[in-house]
């Protein structure tokens, strides 16, 4: 990466593991990155397939079987309903254990067309589903890459929490159902794996996250942004730094235990703060 000095630093996980972990997700404060060199797997083939309406007690009684029962699943719910609108699952091709697709699944329908994820919008956004394979890179994705992701006129929050979380997450919004229904679009459900980078929301934990598709109109989702906030804050949710939240500064220090380490790297990186922008100063103060 290029710094605010001109210099070109190099960093790698071999030479410099403990830095490293800082400087993957740097948020755009420590310098611009030019250029990366990534890890790669043979590539492999995908089949998708879309069931709609499993009730509510189906995945909260089998969170964990759900969630296991393909390469990446995601479930979307417009907090309509007590049930969850479409389980997405991809699965590998080459996949050795015993589940086959059948017409009826944790209480939900397979569906018998394409669908997409935002209700009302052109399922031929979508990469194809009903079990056709075909290369990862065109069915990891839920759009596909020639057309608008999601609505395209929206705004985006995502949360991250403990995955043993994940029931009790589910069981703290849905009294605000109300409340969320008319400014959704679609909210996401997915795990994640943990990993090691100092601000990645997934930071040393299996994750399970909540992503809201908001409509366009800010005086009206604040508020419920900030009741979603205050119902997720006991279950310590991390937000996602490329979306919208409002979780404030001493919140956000006791859910990252390396963020003094990273306004340490800052300074290290940007001594002049030419990087520097509203946000970083909000959440890492520079030093008195």
């Amino acid at each position: 990466m290029v710094t605010a000095d001109g210099d070109v630093v190099t960093a790698s996980r071999d030479d410099d593991p403990g830095r490293f972990r800082g400087i993957v997700v740097g948020l755009g404060a420590l310098g611009l990155v030019t250029r990366l060199t990534l890890d790669t797997v043979p590539a492999f083939h995908v089949r998708q397939y879309v069931y709609e309406d499993l009730p509510y007690e189906q995945v909260t009684g089998h969170f964990g079987e759900i969630m296991a029962s393909a390469y990446s699943v995601s479930l979307f719910t417009d907090w309509r309903a007590p049930r969850i609108r479409q389980a997405w699952l991809k699965r590998r091709a080459d996949a050795t254990d015993s589940w086959t697709p059948r017409p009826r699944w944790m209480g939900g329908r397979l569906a018998d067309g394409p669908r997409h994820p935002v209700p009302g919008m052109p399922p031929e956004y979508c990469t194809e589903q009903l079990g056709v394979p075909g290369p990862w890179h065109e069915r990891l994705p839920h759009f596909r890459p020639e057309f608008i992701p999601s609505s395209g006129d929206e705004l985006q929050s995502e949360y991250l929490l403990p995955r043993a979380a994940a029931i009790g997450a589910l069981e703290a919004l849905r009294p605000a159902a109300s409340r969320l229904a008319p400014v959704v679009r679609t909210s996401e459900i997915r795990t994640i794996a943990p990993d090691q980078l100092w601000l990645s929301p997934s930071y040393q934990r299996d994750s399970v996250a909540f992503h809201f598709t908001w409509i366009k109109d800010w005086p009206r989702v604040e508020p419920v942004l900030a009741l979603v906030e205050e119902r997720l804050a006991p279950l310590r949710a991390r937000p996602h730094w490329g979306k919208l939240f409002g979780t404030s500064p001493g919140v956000v220090r006791g859910l990252y235990p390396r963020l003094d380490d990273f306004r340490r790297l800052m300074h290290h990186y940007d001594p002049a703060g030419k990087f520097r922008n509203d946000l970083l100063d909000r959440y890492f103060p520079p030093e008195a």
